[in-house]
């Protein structure tokens, strides 16, 4: 049964390997049954599933994972914590914990081997200096997913779900719409968490679609005109394209598309929808 949610069963664990907290690796430990609840609620587990964890830490969801998925493979990076590991998940017999960086690691073979190539889904509490790396890792590659259900930062999740015309719109928001359904599930306080963080946390489930909501000749190229647009927000899209190395796109070709579009030419990257960056992108490169 699962007993590491309970902020008492956590403390004993770490008391008793000794365990020192990486600040390296982000490392904040759910300390909270409601949350890990909502998580397994969200991301929709059953004995179907192959389920990929990152970062599982001392075990806490990787508990609660394995009683719901038919087979749970938690890749943890911290070489410390993989004989708590040992300990914390030695009542299942359907987890395999791997050491290893997940950036580094080939998921589509993963998902080969664990899963006969069949979808998977992805759970995790993730540090923040790594969330974005390992979201875009995950879309990038085309690794064969369902779902990936996360604790992020809540600033970042914010900026995964958000549309044109904010503040908090840019690159990822952009990406993220792209491969997925974004949907916020929870949010989460420092305290349900150990040791506390400075920033509030939420919970985000991105549903993989299976073809992209908008079509464009040049998935490359199109994020290499969102990153551009993003890069200096306070220029107009005119001046940011023409002015980003790699993109070797002139101020007059860019005037011309937007007007194709009916879009000002001293409009900026912020406003402008997926749809439109698909559209733009298409026509910068004919």
């Amino acid at each position: 049964m699962a007993t590491l949610g309970n902020p008492k069963n956590t403390i004993e664990i770490l008391q008793k390997y000794q365990f020192v907290f990486q600040k390296k690796f982000g490392q904040n430990f759910l300390i909270d049954t409601h949350v890990l609840e909502k998580i397994m609620n969200a991301a929709q587990i059953s004995k179907d599933d192959c389920v990929v964890e990152v970062g599982p830490g001392i075990g806490t969801m990787t508990q609660y994972l394995a009683e719901r998925a038919g087979h749970v493979v938690a890749v943890e990076i911290d070489k410390a914590l993989i004989p708590i590991l040992s300990d914390t998940l030695s009542a299942y017999d359907n987890v395999e914990v791997i050491n290893e960086d997940i950036l580094k690691v080939d998921l589509n073979r993963l998902v080969q081997e664990k899963n006969g190539g069949r979808p998977i889904k992805v759970v995790a509490n993730l540090p923040y200096y790594i969330t974005t790396p390992i979201i875009m890792g995950l879309f990038e590659s085309h690794v064969p997913l369902q779902s990936i259900t996360i604790m992020v930062q809540k600033e970042v999740a914010d900026r995964m779900q958000v549309g044109p015309g904010t503040k908090d719109y840019g690159a990822l928001s952009l990406a993220v719409q792209y491969y997925a359904k974004p949907e916020i599930v929870a949010n989460v306080p420092p305290n349900c968490f150990i040791p506390r963080p400075n920033v509030g946390s939420a919970v985000i489930r991105l549903d993989r679609y299976a073809e992209p909501p908008v079509q464009t000749a040049d998935e490359q190229f199109m994020f290499s005109i969102i990153r551009a647009s993003f890069n200096q927000r306070r220029k107009t899209l005119v001046n940011g394209l023409s002015n980003a190395p790699g993109l070797n796109v002139s101020k007059e070709k860019i005037k011309e598309a937007l007007a194709q579009m009916e879009l000002s030419e001293t409009v900026r990257g912020e406003t402008l929808t997926l749809e439109q960056f698909a559209q733009l992108a298409d026509l910068l490169r004919s």
